[in-house]
């Protein structure tokens, strides 16, 4: 095994800088004629939804893809049938004139690997699953038993490696938060390291047979799972001299605008960090819409310099602060970084969102009902959604009008300076201006920073009633970003901070995507106390439910209901489309809630465990009911299955009437 390790800096373990945009170099796979890994473009894959039998529905599906962007095509085989019938799917193709490489994605049946592995250009296999079993059960191993079961889960697998060897097929070792089985819960608990140990175990087993055709990847739909995962199978391997490359994606991220941004921000955050050899974005849509969204990802990073640093010249404080250890924060758990509360940010308080509505329409209270203030005309009050932005930049502009009273303001210091009636409004100072100001607020102050001017000296300035707007224009701006917030930690500066981003010239769908990607990131990393999205001539009810999407997704302020649901395949036992949009329709106002869907029992119960209910799919026309990891109701008909989830949620005391 060629050893690349050694041109790694693995600062902080898992990545080659902090500070330099410099892509994780990893060991090159061949999928048939498309490389994967090393120096090769970051690929792009989806997974068909077609019954894997119905050869002529998934040849056409995959044509639909592949013309998407997909460079590699996913077809489940749950049982040996369907594995056989992959060679029809595959001839077809050929005939055709379409090469892509066909990846058969196993769970339970390593008969269906086995055959599979003869016809196919990749295996996935899922060590929860595969000669392995869950059923919620804790387990006690000494360490002699808990090795026989390793044995006999290695006897199990090696037909597989060795079959993988003979026809040169690859092999993504696929570990899923919500399908780690019960001897890894048990040994290693539901954590991101037991989801590391329960592929390199099935990693080394591979390596035992001098295997190394091996792609693998660490799913969750938690984001902050997810991400801390990846980061750390990255160090584990290092350790064991190990530079296989990585399948990044979301589980059962959800559809639309919610399922895009939850994608962008465990995706993005690793890609931002140089990790990342192929994506796959899961929604709860037509698999030809996953790969635009990837491809989109993925671009923006053979476009970024291999060599762009963090800072100018003379910001040396930030690179040399994140080029060395790292004592202030842990990228392998979420902790949130200590301030002091200034008003309600900060401190203990969720995240808050800040839009600029300067270019509205300041005559016209009816454009607050954009961020979430719903002007009655009849009653001159303002009713709040629960996607209500905290603060409204105005700039140097006036309302006509009273703004209601849970909405600051907040102007340009000069014009805020003028102003007659000052309740409830608030200045923002460049530096210069606050260091040099007359008049400050008694209560708030906001002060625009750039990522490059930390300095002690500077930040000695500012009082306790100071927070930050945190800028930046580099085109690595979140680890510009991430630095600023690792030298305040490490001076225990503790004022509050809000991450703005501008984005020129992005479309909606870009939009969202990057902004998912720059603030997730650093939100995942328990930085940052508000959200600043600016992108001028964009929708501000846009922006404002990426805001919100953004701490959804990061899970630091829930504002709506999450649906955390599977994008479908060849096991899907219902339209999963159809009926995620009937459960959205009729749950969508119950805040806090988490709901999972799932078309099958693969991964359907463990993610059970990570939402509050859940509705999956277990024979057809059958759903079976879930509250967390513990069935309510089995093999409940479809017609009824909604109807009975409300019911259990009402029965809990979690139901409100819709409004």
């Amino acid at each position: 095994m060629e050893n690349l390790l050694a041109k790694h800096d693995l600062a902080g373990g898992y990545c080659n800088s902090l500070t330099t945009y410099s892509r994780y170099l990893t060991r090159e796979v061949n999928i048939g004629d498309i490389a994967l890994g090393g120096h090769n473009p970051i690929r792009i894959q989806s997974m068909t939804t077609t019954d894997t039998m119905d050869t002529l529905g998934t040849v056409e599906q995959t044509i639909r893809m592949v013309e998407s962007g997909c460079e590699y095509v996913r077809i489940t085989a749950p049982s040996i049938k369907e594995a056989e019938n992959l060679a029809n799917i595959k001839k077809e193709l050929r005939f055709r004139g379409y090469n892509v490489p066909l990846i058969a994605d196993i769970h339970f049946t390593p008969n269906a690997a086995e055959m599979a592995a003869r016809i196919v250009e990749k295996v996935r296999v899922n060590p929860g699953n595969y000669a392995d079993k869950k059923k919620f059960e804790n387990l006690e191993y000494t360490q002699d038993a808990y090795n026989a079961e390793l044995s006999r889960i290695y006897k199990k697998f090696i037909p597989l490696v060795k079959i993988c060897k003979e026809y040169g097929t690859a092999m993504r070792i696929g570990t899923n938060h919500g399908s780690l089985s019960d001897r890894i819960m048990s040994h290693y608990g539901d954590t991101p390291r037991g989801m590391v140990e329960s592929a390199m175990e099935f990693i080394r087993m591979c390596e035992d047979q001098n295997y190394y055709n091996l792609v693998i990847s660490m799913k969750a739909s938690n984001t902050q799972v997810m991400v801390q995962a990846y980061r750390l199978l990255v160090e584990t391997m290092a350790k064991e001299g190990m530079n296989y490359p990585l399948h990044l994606g979301v589980t059962e991220a959800g559809d639309g605008e919610d399922g895009r941004i939850k994608s962008a921000v465990g995706i993005g955050t690793l890609l931002e960090d140089g990790l990342g050899d192929t994506i796959r974005v899961s929604l709860t849509e037509d698999p030809e819409f996953e790969a635009p969204v990837a491809k989109a990802l993925a671009d923006r990073y053979a476009l970024r310099n291999p060599k762009s640093e963090v800072g100018s010249p003379e910001s040396t404080t930030l690179r040399s602060t994140l080029s060395a250890p790292r004592p202030t924060y842990s990228p392998y758990e979420y902790n949130r970084r200590i301030t002091t509360a200034v008003q309600h940010i900060g401190g203990h308080h969720h995240p808050i969102v800040m839009i600029d509505v300067s270019k509205e329409n300041l005559k016209d209270p009816y454009f607050l009902s954009s961020i979430g203030y719903n002007y009655s005309a009849g009653l001159d009050k303002y009713n709040l959604a629960d996607q209500a932005c905290d603060l409204a930049f105005l700039g140097d502009n006036l309302p006509s009008f009273s703004f209601p009273g849970n909405l600051k303001q907040v102007y340009n210091y000069e014009t805020w300076l003028k102003l007659n009636d000052k309740n409830n409004c608030h200045p923002l100072y460049t530096l210069a201006e606050y260091g040099s100001a007359d008049v400050k607020d008694e209560f708030l102050n906001f002060v625009q920073i750039d990522s490059k001017q930390f300095s002690n000296t500077t930040i000695a300035q500012l009082d306790d009633t100071v927070i930050l707007i945190l800028e930046t224009s580099s085109t690595h701006g979140m680890a510009e970003q991430r630095a600023f917030f690792v030298a305040l930690q490490e001076k225990n500066i503790q004022i509050p901070v809000i991450i703005k981003r501008t984005y020129q010239d992005a479309d909606t769908g870009h939009l969202m995507l990057y902004a998912a990607t720059d603030i997730g990131a650093l939100f995942t990393d328990g930085f940052g106390d508000g959200v600043w999205i600016d992108a001028e001539g964009q929708n501000i009810s846009l922006i404002n439910s990426a805001s919100f999407g953004i701490l959804q997704a990061t899970r630091t302020r829930i504002s709506k209901t999450e649906y955390i649901s599977c994008p479908s395949c060849g096991r899907t036992l219902f339209d999963l489309q159809e009926t995620t949009q009937l459960i959205r329709s009729r749950t969508d106002h119950l805040k806090g809630i988490k709901i999972g869907i799932m078309g099958c029992i693969v991964n359907g119960p463990g993610e059970m465990a990570d939402a509050d209910y859940g509705y999956v799919g277990t024979g057809p026309d059958k759903i079976t009911l879930y509250r967390g990891k513990e069935v309510v109701k089995k093999n409940v008909t479809t017609a009824y299955a909604l109807d009975e989830l409300i019911d259990i949620i009402k029965d809990d005391g979690n139901w409100v009437e819709k409004v």
